[in-house]
């Protein structure tokens, strides 16, 4: 199979050569079946032409070759011969299946993009073809190997390619498809996949690399032919069945720990490595013994993958020792079989190779992750959620957990507590109430770390999972069951949690609606995203099965077209407070600036109700007893007193005094602030800080939450309506606050 792969490096092979493979093993594949795709494959892509000017067939042709070096069957051969004809050329699936049968159609179904579909954006569209692709995976595995083997051979003749579009399409590759073919365990194709996307993407860190690796194994050129003789000499002492490899480490794998890891490039232990590949596991572990009996191992690099294998069914033991020159070299020991699976995965023991009942069980336990993924995709409607749990769940490394029992969970970097409990089954993580690591209780959102002993603890008595879990589960699989409780538990909360954040963002867009109107809104979003009723829409934005975000745009669009601009009608005229004439009297000047026209040496109070600001237009109003109260002009209970004959009479004339700027009166006049905002850890800090900075007096604050909208209220001295709408618009810029309004108490 090694000697295939390596043939299949060469873009412009041909079908004589992929028949040429095939009739050495004439009794495994169906050759007539194959010609007769790679003739139908041939017609329909006639005329079509490669960027480099080649014709297009060889793309195909090529792919098919590369699956062919996996091992894969017929039909897969078949499938990669007509991965691109439906996408490309006027062909229909029900055509391929007529001439190809069910299986091949299945397999070029999953490569095929959709394209017919109109998206509102291309990363909506590149999130929906993924999980098309992965929805096929999940049904047959031989979708991704193919698409696998089509990336490469992209990736290989990339070159011809306009910068731009070699590096999207080596970013996708290093996002996406690297990570897959390590999931899978296809090592081969990953190393490939990353050394050519790290070529596009810094083409310069990765020649700096390649420079110095050729430098450094330029001067130790001899090293691995040394050690491996040395290795060979110690091996036949004991009789052990074996065979030698040894590699340099690849530019990729160098660079990641360079710059990822703020490495030197004289820190990489394990630059050169040795591989032993034996017969037996017992000879494994004797091997190793023999390792560290010659040479001085280094502290802290042993691992042993046989006894806890990788999720991908990787198995080896690794090891770093010192050699005689003090060069430190990794030596990587595991059987024949192990090895073939480290090169080529699951690829190497898919079910369809094999009959065997127990072999296809292990490999549908290996691929759990897969369905996991397909439940986080029926469960949410936002496409960065799928990606979030791609990278996640998938292509992060992982840290090994222990239970109680002995029992090992592999959980992604950085997951939580929550995440283990969630992983060992859905009602232990909705009856959680605490956690212990080692013994010792802890909190539940710590992450634990490699060999770490967790126990979960539950109670009959607790009711189910918080809502902020939400935003401390790293897993998409934790995600997904703690939405589905609330999905099923709480719908009508949900229901109305989701209604809340909706009016929450038709309010930011400034005109006033109906309930009937943000009801007639929510009916088009439903439909448009194919969700049955405005219900389903704010059930799914409630327990998280859709972030509000998503569909801002849909919800401007609509309310535009739904909800217009007010116009003033005469059937309704608004309260006008007139303009009451001056008192042909002497005017005096009270207390606090103001002029109250008609009256002598009485006593003025500002309204707590409005909080008038020097420059608001304003009205007196004659109290019992208590002198006259200062109103703003629109002031609630302004306009509703004009309204009552018996207090009509008591409103008067009065004016903010006009003194010469040297003059002016320099006190404060309290003024009440709403601030509406997203709850942040934050918030309070910031607006205090901001209020502080501009030597604003602060005289009261408090806060009104619910779920993860909060309200500010704040009495503050300001000088005047200006120095107030300074201070409202310093707050506006803060983080995470969506709107600020003049109160009124």
């Amino acid at each position: 199979m090694d000697n295939n792969f390596n043939t299949m490096e060469q873009s412009g092979a041909n079908f004589d050569s992929l028949k040429a493979l095939l009739n050495e093993n004439p009794t495994k594949y169906d050759i007539p079946k194959i010609e007769k795709a790679y003739i139908f494959a041939e017609k329909l892509h006639s005329g079509q032409y490669r960027v480099s000017g080649e014709p297009y067939i060889i793309h195909p042709v090529a792919v098919a070759q590369i699956v062919y070096s996996l091992g894969l069957d017929t039909d897969s051969i078949c499938a990669a011969l007509l991965h691109d004809t439906v996408e490309d050329c006027s062909v229909s699936l029900e055509t391929i299946r007529k001439e190809f049968g069910p299986t091949i159609e299945m397999l070029v179904d999953g490569l095929t993009k959709l394209v017919k579909i109109p998206f509102d954006d291309k990363e909506e569209e590149h999130m929906e073809n993924l999980r098309k692709m992965f929805l096929a995976m999940s049904k047959d595995i031989r979708v991704i190997f193919i698409k696998l083997c089509d990336r490469l051979h992209n990736m290989r003749t990339l070159n011809v390619r306009r910068d731009q579009k070699r590096r999207n399409v080596a970013h996708e590759t290093m996002q996406v498809y690297a990570p897959l073919a390590h999931r899978l365990g296809m090592q081969r194709i990953k190393q490939e996949l990353e050394n050519l996307s790290l070529s596009y993407l810094d083409p310069i860190g990765y020649a700096e690399v390649k420079a110095d690796i050729d430098e450094k194994y330029g001067q130790n050129r001899d090293f691995i032919i040394r050690t491996k003789e040395m290795l060979s000499e110690k091996l036949d002492e004991h009789h052990i069945e074996y065979s030698l490899e040894g590699r340099v480490k690849s530019v990729y794998s160098i660079y990641r720990k360079m710059f990822n890891q703020n490495k030197s490039f004289d820190e990489i232990y394990d630059f050169y490595a040795v591989r032993i590949i034996t017969e037996t596991e017992l000879d494994c572990y004797t091997v190793l013994g023999l390792i560290h009996d010659a040479y001085k191992s280094v502290p802290g690099r042993f691992k042993d993958y046989i006894s806890t294998p990788k999720p991908n069914m990787y198995q080896s033991l690794h090891t770093t020792v010192i050699g005689r020159d003090g060069i430190p070299f990794e030596v990587q020991i595991r059987t024949r079989k192990m090895h073939q699976t480290a090169e080529y995965g699951i690829a190497a023991h898919w079910k369809y190779k094999s009959g065997d009942k127990k072999s296809t069980e292990e490999i549908d336990s290996k691929l759990e992750w897969i369905s996991k993924l397909i439940e986080t995709e029926n469960n949410t409607h936002d496409p960065d959620e799928f990606l979030h749990a791609l990278k996640v769940d998938i292509f992060h490394d992982e840290v090994f957990v222990f239970t109680p029992k002995g029992d090992v969970v592999a959980l992604p970097q950085g997951a939580t507590l929550i995440d283990f409990a969630y992983a060992i089954h859905s009602g232990v993580g909705n009856s959680m109430i605490g956690a212990k690591v080692n013994g010792i209780i802890t909190q539940i959102d710590k992450s634990p770390s490699n060999g770490d002993i967790v126990e979960i603890l539950t109670s009959s008595s607790s009711k189910g999972p918080k809502r902020n879990w939400l935003n401390i589960v790293k897993t998409g699989e934790a995600r997904n069951k703690i939405r589905q409780w609330f999905k099923k538990e709480q719908r009508p909360e949900n229901i109305i949690v989701g209604r809340a954040e909706v009016d929450r963002e038709l309010k930011k867009l400034g005109r006033p609606y109906t309930a009937a109107q943000r009801d007639e809104i929510l009916t088009k979003i439903s439909c448009r995203m194919g969700i049955q009723t405005v219900d389903d829409l704010l059930n799914t934005i409630g327990y998280g099965g859709l972030n509000i975000s998503k569909i801002l745009t849909k919800l401007k669009d609509e309310f535009d077209k739904i909800v217009k601009p007010l116009e003033p009608t005469a059937a309704s005229p608004a309260v006008v407070v007139p303009e009451i004439k001056p008192a042909a009297v002497k005017r005096r000047t009270s207390t606090g600036g103001v002029i109250v026209d008609g009256l002598e040496g009485c006593e003025v109070k500002f309204a707590k109700c409005c909080n008038p600001l020097p420059g608001d237009k304003i009205i007196g109003f004659i109290t019992r007893g208590s002198g006259v109260s200062v109103h703003k002009r629109d002031c609630p209970n302004v306009i509703s007193g004009f309204k009552k004959p018996d207090k009509m009479d008591r409103f008067i004339s009065i004016f903010w005094e006009e003194a010469p700027e040297d003059k002016k009166v320099g006190g404060l006049y309290e003024s009440f602030i709403q601030v509406f905002a997203e709850n942040d850890i934050q918030l309070l800090a910031n607006i205090t800080s901001v209020i502080a900075e501009m030597r604003v007096m602060l005289y009261q604050i408090n806060t009104h939450s619910r779920d993860n909208d909060i309200t500010v209220n704040l009495v503050v001295g300001c000088k005047n309506i200006d120095h107030f709408q300074s201070i409202m618009a310093r707050l506006r810029t803060i983080e995470h606050v969506f709107d600020v309004r003049r109160g009124y108490m």
